[in-house]
């Protein structure tokens, strides 16, 4: 398993009964978490009950915050030298995976020891934790979401983290039209990241169904890649995907053709009371 267990700002304090107990900078929430099956120690006391502020799931659907302290707008943390803002939403995510800085330091160590120019495209970008991570390292990136609101928060965060002038552009718009387009423009990257929905919409109510579209939405994504490619990575938190299902499209797509290496497996946080590792998706790395 690859473990995110560099945070200092960010912390994984409990898990229990359907829920987690995180520590967001100067907050603690207390939200769901559906792979957590096993019992609370105490889940009505302690840091449990102390929560600043607690999600709760609708019948109908979604939910909603119920506050214990009154919380700001948004804050912010760290991981190293990038910094993102902290938003609790109706769909109770805060705007950041913190899992994903197992990927973030893979991606800057790769794009620092390159010794040449890298170009990234980073697509399903989000709130562009990849983005700023690879372009902190010295990469040229091209953020990618079809959600305006996500497009505009990657903004933000690269400011925050003093990346504003850096070489990144971002784009609005359904990520499998973008590809096509760079097909025909012939653009190429260096390196690939994606973070593909279970379902989505594009801006124009383009359907997404991961079953069906990963495969050839990679394989036409190698299409678009350098001469000198160096690396692509797939993360996936669709239940009933397995690592290893990833494995064979990265071989059958990339490593067929470009050789290089390939590893999976799942992603997680370290919970600090029990000492376990909460698993929270899947990886695809390749690489030459």
């Amino acid at each position: 398993m690859y473990v995110a267990d560099r945070w200092e700002q960010f912390e994984l304090i409990d898990t229990g009964d359907g829920e987690k107990l995180e520590r967001w900078g100067g907050y603690v929430l207390r939200r769901p978490d559906p792979q957590i099956i096993w019992p609370a120690e105490d889940s009505n006391s302690g840091l449990w009950k102390e929560a600043s502020a607690r999600y709760y799931r609708s019948s109908s659907g979604g939910g909603e915050w119920k506050e214990r302290v009154k919380l700001p707008e948004r804050w912010s943390i760290s991981y190293g030298r990038l910094k993102f803002y902290i938003k609790p939403t109706g769909f109770k995510h805060t705007g950041l995976f913190p899992e994903q800085a197992a990927n973030w330091d893979w991606m800057m160590d790769k794009i620092r020891q390159a010794g040449r120019p890298i170009k990234v495209l980073n697509l399903f970008a989000y709130t562009g934790g990849a983005t700023l991570a690879c372009a902190s390292a010295g990469a040229e990136v091209v953020h990618v979401d079809a959600a305006k609101g996500m497009v505009q928060w990657a903004k933000e965060n690269a400011a925050l983290s003093n990346l504003a002038d850096r070489p990144i552009r971002y784009i609005t718009d359904d990520v499998f039209k973008f590809v096509q387009r760079e097909h025909r423009r012939g653009n190429r990257y260096d390196a690939i990241i994606m973070d593909p929905p279970s379902y989505g919409r594009g801006p124009n109510g383009e359907m997404w169904k991961l079953e069906k579209d990963l495969y050839p939405f990679v394989e036409s994504c190698t299409g678009i890649l350098s001469d000198r490619p160096l690396f692509f990575l797939i993360n996936s938190y669709t239940t009933g995907i397995s690592a290893s299902v990833l494995a064979n499209i990265l071989t059958l797509a990339l490593q067929r053709k470009h050789g290089g290496t390939i590893a999976t497996g799942e992603i997680g946080l370290p919970i600090t009371a029990s000492g376990l590792v909460l698993p929270c998706g899947i990886l695809g790395r390749w690489e030459l």
